[in-house]
């Protein structure tokens, strides 16, 4: 029985997926709290740099250089690009929406993945997937209300649609880099060249660190390695379909922190257009599941049910 057949395992996966999610959340909401006073690609970059600092400490403790060589330079660096601008992005959301808002939109990355999977690999998408992707944008108007309000921040809103594309693209090229590279290799770089990019565009508006504040960073870059290692390790144990649908918990946690922290209460609209967003999402993973093990069971030599 493989790692990923074993119930054990899942639930492993399951509870480091649940941890991962909370970890980010707890990060996101320290990148909230310090965007009142630094630019978005300073924080982008504190947060790769501080981040960066436990890898490499995890990785000099173990001995594992040689894991953490790069193949297919190029893709990693067109990865880093897009995660200056999702980090950035995103940083730029959480100051201008609250958590809730901006997950909401975010959390539509894995509608825009299977449809990218079209053109960047030529994935064939049933036609119930491509009404899934539609149910879930029409949940995404339902959440910005055009014809009212809506967030009222026209540029947040317009940075977390950025981030939410950029990090749907970086996870594509994921598929490809993981054929060649490590887990650990994959976090490392990404981690490198984000913090490079940030690093590079926040100098023309880099405010000077607040005493009082390097505890702040310290904890997100507690909380952001945490985070990676435990996603990267739930995917390792179980397939995206079984822990995928948990990344979805993230919304329920940005309710807590709004109303805990800044006393947000989420509307009606922003609540039925995630659950629709999630539904959507949650029904392309296990779409997914029950192909492949479709695809398995019709596979020559495989056992039989």
């Amino acid at each position: 029985m493989s790692l990923q057949q074993n119930p054990r395992e899942r639930l492993r996966a399951i509870t480091t997926m649940l941890g991962a999610v909370g970890s980010f959340a707890v990060m996101d909401a320290l990148l909230k709290r310090l965007s009142a006073h630094y630019g978005p690609m300073q924080l982008a970059f504190l947060r790769c740099i501080s981040s960066l600092l436990f890898v490499l400490g995890a990785v000099q403790w173990k001995g594992i250089w040689a894991s953490v060589r790069p193949a297919n330079p190029l893709l990693h660096l067109v990865r880093g690009v897009l995660g200056t601008l999702m980090l950035g992005g995103f940083v730029y959301a959480v100051r201008r929406l609250n958590l809730a808002q901006t997950y909401s939109l975010f959390l539509c990355a894995p509608l825009l993945m299977t449809a990218l999977s079209v053109p960047l690999y030529g994935d064939r998408v049933p036609a119930r997937r491509w009404l899934a992707i539609a149910v879930g944008l029409c949940g995404v108007l339902i959440i910005l209300q055009p014809w009212g309000a809506g967030f009222g921040s026209l540029a947040g809103t317009a940075a977390a649609a950025l981030a939410c594309i950029c990090y749907a693209l970086s996870a594509s090229a994921v598929r490809t880099l993981g054929r060649q590279n490590t887990s650990l290799s994959m976090v490392l770089w990404f981690l490198v060249l984000a913090g490079c990019g940030s690093g590079l565009a926040s100098l023309s508006d880099w405010r000077t660190l607040v005493g009082s504040d390097w505890i702040w960073f310290v904890a997100v870059g507690i909380s952001g390695s945490l985070g990676q290692l435990w996603l990267t390790d739930a995917f390792r144990r179980a397939p995206a379909s079984v822990v995928g649908p948990f990344e979805y918990t993230a919304i329920l946690w940005a309710f807590a922190i709004d109303w805990l922290f800044w006393s947000a209460t989420p509307s009606a609209s922003l609540i039925l257009g995630a659950a629709i967003v999630i539904v959507s999402g949650v029904y392309i993973i296990l779409d997914e599941r029950r192909l492949a093990e479709l695809e398995l069971a019709l596979a020559p030599g495989s056992p039989p049910p």
